[in-house]
């Protein structure tokens, strides 16, 4: 027979995992921290001395966006057209290694870039 938990017989609301640690922060400053300085989630639980875990919370909690992981690509600041002109005068390898990425990447960038013009 298994066991009913107290919280759970009178119907109250159980937390799930452990308790938060550190103080609830607040929105001003997590907007501040998180999206005016770009901080990531660790930092911004270093500079509030809390958990990231209490972080990552609150941002849902307030609505705040959460970035994703993946690296924006240098050669977005580069028009097309600029890209093509270097292609051009260097060659695909000699412009990617100019721009300090691997051709691969210069390769697939151009192919994205030109589906969406």
């Amino acid at each position: 027979m298994a066991r009913i938990k107290y919280k759970e017989a009178i119907d109250m609301k159980v937390g799930k995992g452990r308790p938060a640690i550190g103080r609830k922060t607040d929105k001003k400053e997590l907007k501040r921290l998180y999206v005016k300085e770009s901080k990531s989630i660790r930092e911004v639980a270093e500079v509030l001395r809390c958990t990231k875990d209490m972080v990552y919370r609150s941002l849902k909690e307030y609505g705040i966006p959460i970035r994703t992981n993946k690296r924006r690509s240098i050669l977005k600041k580069y028009k097309l057209s600029e890209l093509e002109r270097g292609i051009r005068s260097k060659g695909i390898r000699g412009h990617a290694r100019e721009l300090g990425v691997d051709e691969s990447t210069l390769r697939h960038h151009l192919k994205v870039r030109s589906k969406l013009w």
